[in-house]
């Protein structure tokens, strides 16, 4: 019997659940922390930021959504979409520290008492459920630098999952690269099939050869017994 085909190069990736990856979970703390610090610290009207800084923080979140659904079939999609999400984050970032400069208030650096503790909760907590109930307590000082520390970290995991993505573009090829393997390897297992039953087949008529040459060989010595026999008898 002949073996089992080896497994065709795969077309279609496998679909990452963005609801598990930790940076998109931090943008979407980022869209409900924008969108409350906006209302909160923004005029409702007549202020092009408000728009401008919720629409960044959507388009962070939203991008990487997009970008992860259409990886399935494009790696280069994956890694362009990713990459305009990136760009609205920093936009985003920049809009924050617009607004710290602007009022003169403080941007946490590792010398700020309050740093440290902030870091690690940023750090340690994804759902914006953690960050509900502060987002009516913090001040605007607060919100801009937790913020701003989200997006910091966002952006390393960002550029740490874009490295991998990367590396499987080079290694893997987009969609074209993958058919093409595909359509080669199917083809590839047909010829070697083929040539496997070939060589099947020339070996089972070697074996019928032998036990042909067998066969006759053993009619022959029963044959010659019969004659024996017949000679003894008379």
């Amino acid at each position: 019997m002949s073996d089992s085909p080896k497994p065709l190069p795969k077309v279609l990736l496998n679909e990452v659940q963005y609801q598990d990856l930790y940076f998109y979970q931090k943008t979407e703390v980022l869209y409900a922390l924008t969108f409350h610090f906006c209302k909160r610290f923004l005029p409702a009207h007549g202020d092009r930021t408000v728009d401008q800084m919720v629409q960044a923080a959507r388009s962070g979140k939203q991008n990487i959504i997009e970008g992860l659904a259409d990886g399935m079939t494009s790696t280069e999609m994956q890694l362009k979409l990713l990459n305009v999400a990136r760009a609205s984050l920093k936009e985003l970032r920049a809009d924050y520290e617009d607004y710290l400069t602007t009022r003169h208030l403080a941007l946490w650096n590792a010398s700020h008492p309050r740093y440290d503790t902030m870091l690690r909760f940023c750090r340690h907590h994804n759902k914006p459920d953690d960050y509900e109930p502060y987002f009516i307590r913090w001040s605007d000082e607060e919100l801009c630098n937790v913020a701003l520390t989200l997006l910091h970290i966002t952006d390393k995991m960002m550029k740490t999952y874009l490295s991998g993505l990367d590396q499987q573009f080079v290694t893997q090829g987009g969609i074209k690269e993958r058919m093409y393997a595909a359509r080669t390897g199917y083809r590839k297992g047909q010829d070697d099939e083929l040539q496997h039953l070939r060589e099947e087949n020339k070996s089972l008529r070697q074996q019928t050869d032998i036990l042909q040459q067998r066969i006759e060989a053993l009619e022959s010595e029963k044959r010659h017994l019969e004659v024996e026999l017949a000679r003894a008898r008379h």
